[in-house]
């Protein structure tokens, strides 16, 4: 039996190669804590988790029929936690990507991407046109994205013109963003059912205020009626705020600096080009459910 001699003068031997190992082994598993933060996967992995503890409380309880049927289970599993995880692998893979070819130019790029979003709330302003906005933060906004039509298109203010404009298929519902991209259209979000909302607010406000209850996620919204500007977060709505201080807002929250530019008018090739990747888009997603109702 070692004494605590021997115990005291006892030191793990420590390589270059171990220390690296334990370092990579780390980063993967906090970017998938990371990816799956905030997101339908939670509770699945819990349920995952309670499987393998059960494994091995059989296990070592010799519970040769629950470590029978857990063992049986446990490799078809795995198969199925691929297919049922898939768009989080995807995603995974594609943020490494992004991480390892991540720029200086790139940063710049990010913050002209939500400086579109004050422009093109800016235009909505002034034309009376009712949009509503949602850019993710940290919670994932799949679920509520799932239930829109799926764009993945790059942000720009034409496009978000295009969207918004009262005769397209798509300005009903919200716009999510997930950093520089469009991920979805015409998108169903809760209302906020807060009893202390004034009751001059409309559906298209409950729904950005009610998203912001329930995920960390920035609504910026204009009213058709009136055409004034508001942004919520938290389930705290900011409501009559002008172009300059939604700019301010969002460098705020989204930790970004934008300088201040004016608002560009856009083209008829650029908005007719946008338009048409947007009609596109409508049109295979509409040919994709009809395949799928079919027998």
């Amino acid at each position: 039996m070692p004494t605590l001699t021997n115990l005291s003068g006892y030191s793990p031997h420590l390589t270059s190669g171990s220390v690296l190992d334990i370092l990579l082994v780390s980063f993967f598993i906090y970017q998938f804590l990371l990816l799956v933060r905030g997101t339908r996967a939670v509770p699945m992995l819990t349920g995952v988790g309670a499987m393998i503890i059960a494994f091995y409380i059989a296990h070592l309880s010799n519970l040769r029929t629950l470590d029978w049927l857990v063992g049986t289970i446990l490799p078809y599993g795995i198969f199925a936690l691929i297919v049922i995880f898939q768009t989080e692998i995807r995603q995974a893979l594609a943020r490494l990507g992004r991480n390892l070819t991540f720029t200086r130019g790139s940063q710049s790029g990010s913050s002209d991407a939500y400086d579109d979003i004050v422009m093109a709330a800016t235009t909505f302003s002034q034309d009376q046109t009712g949009a509503l906005i949602v850019v993710e933060r940290e919670i994932g906004l799949r679920t509520y994205i799932e239930s829109g039509i799926a764009l993945d298109a790059q942000l720009s203010y034409e496009l978000l013109a295009t969207i918004f404009r009262p005769s397209a298929p798509l300005h009903d519902g919200a716009v999510i963003l997930q950093k520089d991209r469009i991920a979805a259209a015409a998108c169903f979000l809760p209302l906020s059912m807060n009893p202390l909302l004034s009751t001059q607010l409309g559906t298209r406000h409950r729904a950005g205020i009610g998203i912001t209850e329930e995920t960390d996620a920035v609504s910026v919204i204009v009213s058709e009626e009136s055409g004034s500007i508001s942004i919520a977060v938290g389930g705290q709505v900011e409501r009559d705020i002008t172009p300059e201080r939604l700019r301010q807002r969002l460098g705020e929250l989204l930790m970004r600096y934008a300088t201040p530019s004016a608002l560009p008018y856009s083209t008829a090739g650029s908005a007719d080009t946008q338009r048409a990747q947007v009609e596109d888009s409508v049109l295979r997603s509409q040919e994709g459910n009809e395949r799928g109702d079919q027998p």
